[in-house]
Formats: structure tokens, C-alpha cells, sequence
């Protein structure tokens, strides 16, 4: 007699879907903050601990709590979302210089920060190549 399989094999995951319990409070600014770079970036609460060197369950107290994090903290935080420090902590953007519309190349950027990893390495290999070039004829 052979085994039925009860699950469709035609389902993936996708990004929409909720994962794990949800909370029954309300995150705190920072946390709220922290969530929605997060989820810009393409990344799982499990990848990101993974990328910060740390357990989901102590990432996930951060968007969840109030936490006072570390100067070292915040640098690596950043830089696995690939944002600012300041973006991180939500200063306002009228403390930085050049606030008025961004070029083309920003755009791009930006969209391409927010690939997974693979896409940008893909990236990275077309790019550095030429800017390298274009700084030794320079």
C-alpha cells in the first residue's frame, strides 16, 4: 500500500506570510524601526541574528522591547541592513546634507542593496571591474 502525501508540494513561501506568534503588544519605536528595515532588506529575524553572531530569540527582544544597544551594536546592526546608523536610530533626515532628490545611480543602489545576497555579489562582479578601470585611466 503506498503512503498519501497530505501536503501540496506546489506551495512555497513567500514573503507575505506571517511567521511565528503574534505579539500581543505593541513594538517600541526603535523595535517598529527595526522590523520595518528588516523586512526592506529581505531578511528573516533568523538570518539577520545569524549575520549579528546571535540567537533569533535575543534578536527578536530587540524588536520587541526596549533595549539600549551597545555603539559596537548599532555599527554591525547597520551595516547587516545595510543602512546608516542614523537611519537606524531615526534621526531626521534634515540633519543631513544634500536632502534634495537623488540621482539615478542612488536609486539603483538602493534597489540593489535590498537583493539577496547572491543578486549582489552578481552585481558587485559586473561593477568593480569597471570602476576600477575607470580609476586607473584617471
Amino acid at each position: 500500500m503506498q503512503a498519501l502525501s497530505l501536503s501540496n508540494e506546489n506551495t512555497s513561501y513567500t514573503a507575505d506570510m506571517q511567521t511565528g506568534r503574534p505579539s500581543t503588544k505593541e513594538r517600541p519605536p526603535f523595535g517598529a524601526r527595526l522590523h520595518m528595515l528588516r523586512e526592506q532588506a529581505g531578511l528573516s529575524q533568523q538570518h539577520l541574528a545569524e549575520r549579528l553572531d546571535m540567537t533569533q530569540r535575543a534578536y527578536a527582544y530587540w524588536e520587541r522591547n526596549p533595549v539600549a544597544l551597545r555603539p559596537d551594536q548599532l555599527h554591525k546592526l547597520a551595516a547587516a541592513l545595510s543602512v546608516s546608523v542614523e537611519e537606524l536610530l531615526g534621526e531626521s533626515a534634515s540633519k543631513k546634507r544634500g536632502t534634495g532628490p537623488t540621482g539615478k545611480m542612488r536609486h539603483l543602489f538602493d534597489a540593489a542593496s535590498r537583493l539577496p545576497r547572491s543578486q549582489q555579489q552578481k552585481i558587485a562582479a559586473v561593477l568593480e571591474p569597471f570602476i576600477l578601470q575607470h580609476a586607473a585611466n584617471t
